[in-house]
């Protein structure tokens, strides 16, 4: 085809040889001639269309511009609005001396460079200081009976046979045949863990249960610990642990909430740096993976604490002191810090499972209830779990109760969690669910999806769902049914070990009478299948060593592993379960 050069002329004719100007317009071409094959294409200029086009570009950018503008200053009015609405309430609620009294913990390069020994005599030191700081000095009107630092109290936990705040080191009878490091959760103690201890302890291993930096003491140790400092403790227990025997005798590890996230750290890190002890078997119990959103912006809440006047929003909550084994009291940093935790935790999961680091971790077997309020499930699933090698890794799960008291109450969302939550078999790894052997039947079952398999096998547990009890909570796994503080049937008499009983109160009476949430004493406390989870640390003990690997090859790991799926996996359970509510709430 020939190009025919037509100059711009007035008329609004542009050359093909040109580039056109954007404000000429198109209208119509002419075939001239077929033997000449000549074509003519004749452009129109058109201002006034250019004109409007820009002005609709300026009124855009104009509008956005406002948008951004309003929206930030709707959101710093908010913020205000905010800090005020808890500035106001800080003023008006008093801190008390276990709020205000930070004990002086190891730093991590102390830490680092200590051992058991001088962790344990640091940790004596403390608890006289709180004696000191906090139990001697408290005015008239702090000296109440549902107070754990008051000395007077039943609940004072000094006056314990064992005081189960501090770390503990429990001995087999006979010959050690292995080690052992229990690791508490957030605003916890080494009490949580003290059964399974036991149980490690009666098949002949030596049992380290350590005590967090910032718990046991008060409160107010948790608004300056850091993660960093908890996973300097860890990396110091399990150091003491390897100490207590012989190189080739196996090494578990066992994390509950903020510690099982401690736990998997620690194996995935001892993978990276082979100067750390390496690690036999994880045994994670409700493991803090991921957790809430709220936690993300949770240090914007303490802000208005920086002023004097306002510490009070440094915490969440300020509630009595009536636990002697837990922190009711829950500052913002605590918060903050297990976010921080679990972030660090889930990059790492996934920048060592894209590069195939983790063909090496010990097995993993976690216990986990579907319905969490603490921690999020699908973050279990999804940001630990489809990551795993094939180890002999093992996850089972704590269905709801479909023939519960309060069936008829429950959201259909909460009844069908499993079958939404679990990616399709075969999978790398078993997943076992405890659930009723049917829909109408009381009696429980286990059924197991072995690793690369697609059958489901069921056992007879011969263990009855409670009917009182529609869930299990994420509290309530490391307990037994009988445990003297939050067992919901305890031995008679057994409230006087701790001189209360927390897990088998009936809250019945009027809002606004009781000084505490209603929430803190609804949660379910003790596991009801607790032999169970017995059973599979019996059955880690004796069969330490990971089973042959799967071909990675045969089984289909699922495509839906982005960094945030679990989130939206999650926030998807939320929008159906508040929809539902809104349905049924009249």
């Amino acid at each position: 085809m020939v190009k025919v050069k037509i100059p711009y002329n007035p008329r609004g004719i542009c050359s093909l040889s040109t580039k056109i100007p954007k404000r000429c317009i198109f209208i119509f071409k002419i075939k001239a001639s077929q033997d000449e094959k000549l074509y003519l294409v004749e452009f129109r200029e058109n201002r006034e269309e250019h004109t409007i086009k820009k002005k609709r570009r300026v009124v855009m950018k104009k509008f956005l511009f406002n948008m951004l503008k309003y929206g930030l200053v709707y959101l710093l009015l908010f913020v205000l609005i905010w800090w005020g609405m808890r500035a106001y309430d800080s003023w008006h609620t008093p801190l008390q001396p276990w709020h205000t009294y930070i004990p002086e913990e190891l730093s991590v390069k102390e830490l680092d460079e200590a051992n058991l020994k001088r962790y344990l005599e640091v940790e004596e030191q403390l608890f006289q200081d709180v004696r000191a700081q906090v139990t001697d000095k408290l005015t008239a009107d702090e000296k109440e009976l549902s107070n754990r630092f008051y000395s007077g109290a039943p609940i004072y936990p000094p006056h314990f046979k064992e005081n189960w705040n501090r770390s503990y080191l429990i001995y087999p009878q006979g010959e050690i045949k292995g080690t052992v490091i229990l690791l508490h959760g957030l605003t916890d103690a080494p009490y949580s863990l003290r059964h399974i201890a036991h149980r490690y302890a009666e098949n002949g291993y030596a049992a380290l249960g350590l005590r967090l930096p910032g718990h046991g003491t008060v409160p107010a140790g948790l608004t300056d610990a850091t993660w960093e400092d908890w996973m300097a403790a860890t990396r110091l227990a399990v150091r003491s642990a390897r100490e207590l025997v012989d190189k080739g005798k196996p090494l578990h590890i066992v994390g509950f909430s903020n510690g099982g996230a401690l736990a998997m750290k620690y194996a995935l890190d001892a993978l990276e740096d082979k100067t750390l002890p390496q690690v036999d078997r994880v045994m994670l119990i409700s493991p803090m993976v991921g957790i809430t959103r709220f936690a993300r912006f949770a240090g914007i809440a303490a802000v208005p604490a920086h002023f004097p006047a306002f510490e009070r929003s440094a915490w969440l909550s300020v509630l009595p002191e009536f636990n002697p084994f837990k922190y009711n009291s829950f500052p913002v940093n605590g918060a903050v810090q297990s976010w921080r935790l679990t972030r660090v935790l889930q990059s790492q999961i996934r920048k060592m499972g894209r590069a195939d680091y983790l063909k090496e971790l010990p097995p993993v077997v976690t216990f986990q209830s579907v319905i969490d309020h603490t921690v999020s499930t699908p973050a279990i699933v999804y940001g630990l779990y489809a990551h795993l090698p094939s180890n002999k890794s093992e996850l089972i799960l704590f269905d709801v109760n479909q023939v519960s008291l309060f069936s008829p109450l429950m959201r259909s969302v909460s009844r069908s969690v499993v079958e939404n939550i679990l990616p399709p078999s075969p999978r790398l790894y078993s997943v076992a669910v405890v659930a009723n052997k049917t829909q109408n039947d009381v009696e429980t079952a286990l059924f197991t999806t072995q690793a690369g398999a697609t059958q489901m096998r069921s056992k007879d547990l011969g263990i009855r769902y409670p009917r009182d009890i529609f869930s299990l909570s994420h509290v309530s796994i490391p307990f037994p049914m009988d445990d003297e503080l939050y067992g919901m049937t305890p031995k008679p008499g057994s409230y006087k070990m701790f001189g209360v009983n927390l897990g088998n109160i009936a809250v019945r009476g009027e809002q606004g009478a009781l000084m505490v949430n209603l929430d803190s004493l609804f949660r379910t406390t003790s596991n009801p299948f607790f032999s169970l989870l017995l059973e599979k640390v019996d059955q880690a003990i004796a069969d330490p060593a990971p089973l042959r690997r799967l071909d990675k090859n045969t089984i289909q790991k699922p495509e839906l592993i982005d960094d945030g799926f679990w989130e939206k996996e999650e926030e998807k359970f939320i929008q159906e379960a508040e929809q539902y509510e809104s349905e049924v709430t009249p």
